[in-house]
């Protein structure tokens, strides 16, 4: 009886999430359409904020449906000195599609909207590519070292594209997320990678290393975020059907000093040294969720 009550409160779930993202992605392409055919930038930033305030009441409701058909516990630390107002780089590990929804109910209205960076080609999308464009997502164009040996002449190109993509977020408080070992924790990935944290993957220095070289003097902070699923780590239908029972999120504000400002792409010392700096937070992050285990 329990999984079938448990895979019925899935379908209800589901249906209303479904239900509520149609509601809001209507006045969404609205929006889109509009800044679209009326190409000043004035405007597009005001659409750009009506986009947004749309983006989070759906956030909102989600929340909502989410409460009512599950008893979740969240335990939260770190959370209590953020500012809507602030600008934010959010870093975080990722285990399950289940980060997302925790993440945007954990910074609800405690910061600006979050907006992850995706990869260039993701615009293309249909329907939610368009709703990420509308909602000013950064776009990046990443070449992997072997690529550029081969095509030197776009070395920098990256740097460019995310530079631009940052650019519209001058005149605005914003929080960009950005999960930085790139992909999910599972545990073939974790053997291949060769891996040295018992609980994480590698994290990938290059794409927040472009952030913080393009919107440095713009952030405030940069927010580690640890997510952790004390009884065990599930997958986004678990969730739904409320097998999802607790989380733990634990919030770090790291200070933007000179130490992490650098030019990771021409100059090898700062690579070496920003490197050494990531890899020593996702080693304390390693130690932490390792102690969570006893």
């Amino acid at each position: 009886m329990t999984v079938i009550f448990n895979n019925f409160r899935g379908v209800i779930s589901t249906t209303y999430l479904g239900i509520n993202t149609l509601f809001w992605v209507s006045p969404l392409f609205i929006v889109t359409f509009f800044r679209l055919i009326i190409p000043f930038k004035k405007w597009g930033m005001f659409c750009g904020r009506i986009a947004v305030l749309i983006a989070e009441n759906w956030v909102y409701f989600n929340n909502i449906g989410l409460l009512v058909t599950r008893n979740m516990e969240f335990e939260l630390e770190g959370i209590e000195e953020l500012d809507r107002k602030g600008s934010y780089l959010v870093i975080s590990n990722h285990q399950s599609w289940i980060d997302i929804p925790v993440l945007q109910k954990v910074f609800y209205h405690k910061i600006p909207f979050l907006k992850f960076f995706l990869k260039k080609e993701l615009i293309w999308v249909p329907f939610l590519g368009q709703a990420w464009w509308a909602l000013d997502f950064p776009f990046m164009k990443r070449y992997s070292p072997s690529f550029l040996k081969k095509n030197p002449h776009l070395k920098g190109k990256d740097f460019e594209i995310t530079k631009k993509a940052c650019e519209k977020f001058k005149d605005m408080p914003v929080s960009v997320m950005n999960f930085i070992e790139g992909t999910r924790f599972r545990n073939e990935k974790h053997k291949r990678q060769k891996s040295p944290y018992k609980n994480l993957l590698r994290p990938k220095a290059h794409g927040i290393s472009l952030v913080l070289s393009t919107m440095g003097d713009q952030l405030d902070y940069i927010l580690d975020v640890t997510i952790s699923y004390p009884y065990g780590t599930q997958e986004i239908w678990s969730f739904l059907c409320g097998d999802v029972n607790k989380v733990r999120v634990k919030v770090q504000k790291i200070p933007i000093s000179g130490d992490i400002l650098c030019n990771y792409s021409e100059d090898r010392e700062d690579r070496i040294r920003f490197q050494k700096w990531l890899n020593g937070l996702w080693e304390k992050k390693d130690e932490y969720l390792e102690g969570l285990k006893t």
